[in-house]
């Protein structure tokens, strides 16, 4: 009877090992125990608010391509463009975290600062743009081509804007110096939301050239009431197409409603599919896929090595896309969109050609962005940025530098 006992206690402590040491640690090559990787995110929202959500599913996507369990993940959500945040970084170094992504581009400042302070963590933040000149090896930046998306979704507008001149539904009041006016809903004047609704401006006029745009900021990124207040603003103004870089479901709901009421007017969202939100207004969202840069960044990171420190991709890596289209898109939408997106990755389509926009009449040959962050002196590491007939936009950081009001487009 002892022998058995034994045998059970025997079996027990080898069950014992094995479970803790698979759950826990491995060892390495040369037999010490190899620390757990722990990845911590902290994030400005959480799923209610679609640009997080938008994270949260590449992370998770992310997590699974990587064979991470739960456990290697350390979430901190709804955390403040404030102290909090390095608050959270702090407390994420602690609980042995060896790499931590932030979200907004607001963390930034404080990412980098305790950055500084654990040079044997890996810092990135997301749509930030002062790792290259951080002279920190543990911190990175990285964002998206959304430009590119925000263009073919505006071919989608573009589309519906040709269905509805050519069957007469455009009100004479949409009408704007003799071109259609559409607007749009911007979270900030910065740089990410001008290049985005000029690219958007840009598939616009690439399929109706008759257009303008009206542009209103809510000095927010996630305002529920404010996006959809904007929106009904711009609506007053008989604007026909409603685009977004805002981060709730406000704008579209607005214009859904205003549809069902008999107004001409039709949303194209940002992230997230809103066709929920908006059955019959919604004609499609740019979007992100973020998962595409969380797989690349976490398997670095798991490998011991660095990532990039400026990091953008878009449609040739699958890291943007539209949502699906809705149900109110103009015939032949879907063939325009797959033929964009083949030129865009064969190098055909460039969003930015200098052909297709002017500044004060002008076509430019030069357009400088800051690289410093220095913006009050005329710095000799501000970069032109236009060659070879377009503007090259994130490809000097990966953080958007179109930062100019081209003409066609107005801010309110």
């Amino acid at each position: 009877m002892k022998k058995i006992l034994s045998l059970v206690m025997a079996l027990f402590l080898v069950l014992g090992c094995l479970t803790g040491c698979s759950s826990e640690q491995k060892p390495s090559e040369g037999g010490e125990p190899e620390k757990q990787t722990k990845i911590g995110i902290i994030l400005v929202g959480d799923e209610n608010e679609g640009y997080t959500y938008a994270h949260m599913v590449g992370i998770q996507e992310a997590q699974k391509a990587n064979g991470l369990d739960d456990s290697q993940i350390i979430w901190k959500y709804t955390i403040g463009e404030t102290q909090a945040c390095y608050d959270a970084a702090v407390d994420l170094v602690e609980q042995g975290c060896t790499a931590i992504f932030s979200n907004s581009y607001g963390h930034q400042q404080f990412m980098q600062q305790a950055a500084s302070e654990y040079p044997e963590v890996q810092f990135v933040a997301a749509t930030g743009d002062t790792a290259a000149l951080s002279g920190l090896t543990n911190f990175a930046n990285a964002f998206t081509n959304v430009y590119e998306s925000r263009y073919v979704s505006g071919i989608v507008a573009g589309m519906k804007l040709a269905e509805l001149e050519a069957n007469g539904q455009i009100p004479a009041e949409s009408y704007k110096d003799g071109k259609v006016l559409i607007g749009y809903v911007g979270a900030y004047p910065y740089a990410e939301v001008v290049s985005g609704f000029t690219a958007f401006f840009l598939g616009v006029k690439s399929v109706f050239e008759n257009v303008t745009m009206e542009v209103i900021y809510t000095n927010s990124w996630f305002n529920l009431v404010a996006e959809g207040e904007t929106a009904n603003t711009l609506m007053a103004d008989h604007c026909v197409i409603i685009g977004q870089h805002a981060d709730s479901t406000g704008a579209p709901a607005a214009v859904e409603a205003a549809l069902a009421n008999g107004t001409v007017a039709y949303s194209v969202g940002y992230n997230i599919d809103m066709l929920e939100a908006a059955p019959n207004a919604a004609l499609t969202s740019a979007t992100n896929n973020w998962g595409v840069y969380y797989t690349y960044a976490f398997g670095q990171v798991i490998k011991g090595e660095p990532v990039a420190t400026d990091w953008a991709e878009g449609y040739k890596t699958g890291a943007v896309a539209i949502t699906a289209l809705g149900p109110n898109c103009a015939p032949g939408t879907q063939e325009a969109v797959d033929k964009a997106i083949a030129a865009i990755k064969s190098g055909e389509l460039h969003v930015f050609d200098t052909n297709n926009w002017t500044l004060n009449g002008e076509h430019l040959s030069e357009l400088k962005i800051d690289l410093t962050g220095d913006f009050d002196t005329d710095d000799a590491e501000d970069k032109n940025a236009i060659f070879d007939g377009y503007f090259h936009e994130s490809e000097f950081r990966s953080a958007p530098s179109f930062s100019v009001i081209i003409d066609g487009i107005f801010e309110k």
